[in-house]
């Protein structure tokens, strides 16, 4: 038997509306510790990792681990049909081939559930190690989406430089080029508001932008994203959800074209 309670239940569409134009069809991997999800997106450019840990629900149970298989989209017309102040419930019997949603109003006057089918969904689980990062920076969410949108009208990549000065988002296309350029910032009065920068050593690579397009949907979850890079490692975007869990973005960098940039 499976069942989390919820009380935030909006919680879950943000995270839904944030992963689901990657990925569509993934298993929820549900065990004692939380619910989680890992999945490439079709092209395997690009991993998403989802973290919701069992304390951050107001009621969790897994008597054993449970792979859920769902088609992302179906799963958000579902939960398209709860209220945004609704309180989400899902539930899933050992074996069955179902899950159920169940949404209550906050006042407990409507209660609605659906039911959905389960797909079975080959996926390889990939190790993820811990890695240390040259550069981790860590600035407003809504900032890092605004600029990842006004380059994407330029360009195709962005090229990201941390150095002592500062972060830098810089593209290039046919009409022109663009360098935005955020300085550490601690003093302000909100800590969300902040930038911080930590560097072991300057870093500089290049990212698709639809892919980091994808990835700010995900700022409705969280005033603050992290960004981690390191020249060998994919970068990962992550922004933290609530007191519950994570949800965490890899992207290879593009190689090529660094090479002709230089050149």
């Amino acid at each position: 038997m499976f069942e989390l309670r919820l009380v935030q239940g909006s919680l879950l569409k943000k995270v839904l509306e944030a992963i689901r134009d990657l990925v569509t069809d993934a298993n929820f991997d549900c065990s004692e510790t939380g619910f989680s999800l890992q999945a490439m997106d079709s092209s395997h450019v690009a991993l998403v990792a989802l973290l919701l840990r069992s304390e951050g629900f107001e009621h969790y149970r897994c008597d054993r681990n449970l792979s859920m298989g769902m088609n992302l989209n179906n799963m958000a017309k579902m939960l398209r049909c709860a209220g945004n102040d609704d309180i989400i419930t899902l539930k899933a019997d050992d074996g069955s081939d179902t899950v159920t949603f169940m949404f209550e109003s906050p006042k407990q006057d409507k209660i609605a559930d659906f039911e959905m089918k389960l797909m079975d969904i080959d996926s390889e689980h990939l190790g993820i190690p811990d890695s240390e990062y040259q550069a981790i920076v860590r600035m407003p969410s809504a900032e890092f989406m605004r600029i990842c949108k006004d380059l994407s009208s330029i360009g195709d990549t962005v090229v990201i430089s941390v150095t002592k000065e500062g972060v830098k988002f810089s593209t290039s296309g046919e009409i022109g080029s663009a360098n935005i350029v955020c300085r550490q910032n601690q003093t302000v009065d909100k800590p969300e508001e902040a930038t911080i920068i930590e560097m072991q050593e300057p870093v500089s690579l290049t990212f698709a932008l639809r892919y980091m397009n994808s990835f700010t949907k995900a700022s409705t979850l969280s005033d603050q994203v992290t960004i981690s890079l390191s020249s060998e490692l994919p970068v990962v975007v992550e922004y933290k959800i609530a007191e519950m869990g994570y949800i965490r973005f890899y992207l290879a960098p593009k190689i090529e074209e660094d090479e002709e940039m230089k050149s």
